[in-house]
């Protein structure tokens, strides 16, 4: 990813910040200082003021961070000395009378540790600011999410290929992971959920010791890390056994809601309202009860982040921004079907950035 993107990102959030009439803002999340930055480490603040981007940090990474960051002024605090104290430390040091902070992740152990080392000084919540930049991707990020999607669908590829009845979900799950890692993914986004036949009803199901050969069907939901450290997100059900009445119809309700929900994707649109185009269709089938959960979020560094397409949503949908779109019907001890994509929102509309199959008999495992 190229390094100019980092210090762009930085002035952006400092007009923001401004517009809270502040000259500083201190972030502690550690995926938004790697935005900000390109720091993949932990346990290390970026101080950023009108003037300075100060990244404080511990000796563990001094070589990382002179080989991953430019352009920053880099505290590293002594083992002897806390993160809180380092932190006040540089406030001190840079006379800030006020410091914005991200209250949305930092503890209230955290605050008073900030309020006793730096008394003169006045700490203000300033939640999201951050985020709502990560919302929208530039074209660096979305060449990086397009990659975990095909890493992730080379994977599923494989699987389907040697799924077999006596593996369990368990197995299916650390199958998945490997091939997706021997692709080239640092790692999975997430720990895949697999529910064979009543247990796909639990939406976010661990894997357990049931087997393939239990049920006529298995639901998979799985994600790739691009190397850059984005995410992708997808589910499918594999059929393989009987395709009852029942799962039929079901998975029918579920795929046209999908389609119903991508096609309302476009720039001005607001989340809720996208939400209600898929859910709507799910209730008139008469399976609203059985749908719990909203019907998609945006991915990116993080698996679940901005924005959400739910009920309760009003964010507008922008150009740049990804989202999953991911129906779902769970009937308990009966069966589940949740069918997801991921989704680029374009200038004119959407674009659906995967391409495995989800037709009802192209998910039929012989």
């Amino acid at each position: 990813m190229a390094s100019d993107r980092y210090p762009s990102r930085r002035q952006k959030l400092l007009a923001e910040v401004r517009k809270q009439s502040l000259a500083s803002l201190l972030i502690t999340n550690e995926t938004n200082v790697r935005y900000l930055t390109g720091f993949t480490g932990d346990s290390t603040y970026l101080l950023l003021t009108q003037e300075h981007a100060i990244l404080i940090s511990d000796s563990r990474y001094t070589t990382q961070i002179t080989e991953e960051c430019t352009g920053l002024e880099v505290v590293i605090r002594p083992h002897t000395q806390k993160m809180h104290e380092a932190t006040a430390k540089v406030i001190k040091k840079a006379k800030l009378a006020q410091v914005g902070f991200e209250s949305g992740v930092v503890t209230v152990e955290m605050f008073e540790s900030w309020q006793k080392e730096s008394p003169a000084t006045d700490f203000v919540s300033c939640p999201g600011l951050v985020e709502d930049l990560r919302m929208i991707k530039d074209a660096d990020e979305i060449a990086e999410i397009r990659t975990a999607v095909r890493l992730a669908e080379k994977g599923f590829a494989t699987l389907r290929a040697t799924l077999r009845p006596d593996l369990t979900e368990l197995e299916v799950a650390h199958d998945l992971e490997h091939a997706m890692r021997k692709f080239g993914s640092p790692g999975v986004s997430f720990p895949p959920i697999v529910g064979v036949g009543p247990r796909g009803a639990l939406p976010h199901g661990r894997p357990s010791s049931m087997r393939i050969s239990e049920a006529d069907s298995v639901l998979i939901d799985w994600g790739a890390n691009s190397p850059g450290g984005y995410k992708s997100d997808l589910t499918r059900i594999l059929v393989t056994g009987k395709v009852s009445a029942k799962l039929e119809k079901v998975y029918g309700v579920v795929l046209t809601a999908q389609r119903l929900g991508i096609a309302a994707i476009r720039p001005g649109v607001k989340g809720c309202e996208v939400d209600a185009v898929a859910r709507q269709h799910i209730e008139q089938a008469g399976f609203g009860k059985f749908f719990g959960h909203s019907l998609g979020h945006g991915i990116g560094l993080n698996i679940h982040e901005g924005p959400r397409l739910a009920a309760i949503s009003e964010t507008v949908l922008k150009p740049g921004m990804v989202v999953t779109v991911e129906p779902g019907i769970y009937l308990p001890n009966v069966l589940g079907v949740r069918i997801e994509d991921d989704i680029l929102v374009t200038k004119d509309g959407c674009e659906v950035l995967t391409s495995v199959p989800k037709e009802l008999d192209q998910m039929i495992v012989n």
